[in-house]
């Protein structure tokens, strides 16, 4: 019979495939646009700090990264929002 997963499991499973489907996005951009658009893309900033060619792995770092940050910070968010309605009632 097969294990369920709790809820935090979950959701913490998804924040990693959605990370790596993100980056795997990225790399494929990176590999087929300048093919596709018959010219060169524009290296990225990420964060507004390095700034990343826009090679398959430059684009599969800057996809990962830019989505594990902003879905982080609000898995981040929903985790204390949680505790501190578990703690009230």
């Amino acid at each position: 019979m097969p294990q369920r997963l709790d809820g935090s499991a979950l959701v913490v499973t998804m924040y990693a495939i959605i990370v790596a489907f993100a980056g795997t996005v990225g790399a494929i951009i990176g590999a087929l646009a300048p093919d596709l658009l018959g010219q060169e893309l524009e290296p990225v900033m990420l964060l507004g700090v390095v700034k990343i060619q826009p090679t398959p792995l430059g684009l599969a770092v800057f996809g990962s990264v830019t989505i594990g940050l902003v879905l982080g910070v609000l898995l981040v968010l929903v985790m204390y929002v949680s505790r501190y309605d578990d703690a009230a009632v």
